[in-house]
């Protein structure tokens, strides 16, 4: 992974609760192999009508939300089903920050794992960057990791924290492959001892 100190975009609102993986990323595009291409099947239902046209209402399709950065929800995002796919999707969409008053524990490891930052902060203060984001729209605002703040475009500063070790990885970049070689002068030598037989063999 890219270390990951600071998020500076444009926030999108989702205001909605209890948004599912499903919702995020359909079941029908979970064959692909790779972790890219999912970008633009990111919340396919909502985005796209039934016969394929862009839904001007929906948030990812007005232009004032184009090329956002972080995406602000209600409670309970990424509920749902385990599917690593999900946060894919919001990583090859452009997202590098999820903000919401609660996330499913599966969807906030999986976001870890991909680079992304989910951010848990209390209802009242998600609420004031949901609607700065839809009256104020395009609302620019920066999620700095380092001084764990939220920096809004209209003098908005928010605290919130993450887990020490978590935060570790986004700020060098690592992920679970990335943690395992920093141990790799300790994992050959290991390796190398294994290799010679036992004397009571």
């Amino acid at each position: 992974m890219e270390p990951l100190r600071q998020v500076e975009g444009v926030v999108a609102p989702i205001d909605r609760v209890d948004v599912d993986t499903d919702q995020i990323i359909p079941k029908q595009f979970l064959k692909r192999t790779t972790r890219t291409g999912y970008g633009e099947v990111l919340f396919f239902d909502w985005r796209y009508h039934d016969d394929g046209s862009p839904d001007p209402e929906f948030v990812l399709n007005q232009e004032v939300y184009q090329g956002a950065k972080i995406l602000v929800a209600g409670h309970n995002f990424g509920c749902g089903s385990s599917r690593e796919h999900a946060a894919w999707a919001l990583a090859d969409y452009g997202f590098r920050a999820v903000i919401a008053p609660g996330l499913a524990d599966i969807f906030k490891g999986n976001c870890f794992q991909t680079g992304i930052a989910p951010v848990e902060l209390p209802a009242d203060d998600v609420r004031k960057l949901l609607d700065r984001a839809v009256e104020g729209a395009p609302l620019r605002a920066v999620v700095d990791l380092e001084a764990q703040e939220i920096r809004a475009g209209d003098g908005l500063r928010i605290s919130f924290e993450l887990d020490p070790f978590r935060r570790r990885c986004l700020l060098e970049g690592l992920d679970d492959i990335g943690l395992t070689l920093e141990r790799e002068d300790t994992i050959t030598r290991f390796e190398q001892v294994s290799a010679v037989p036992p004397s009571w063999l």
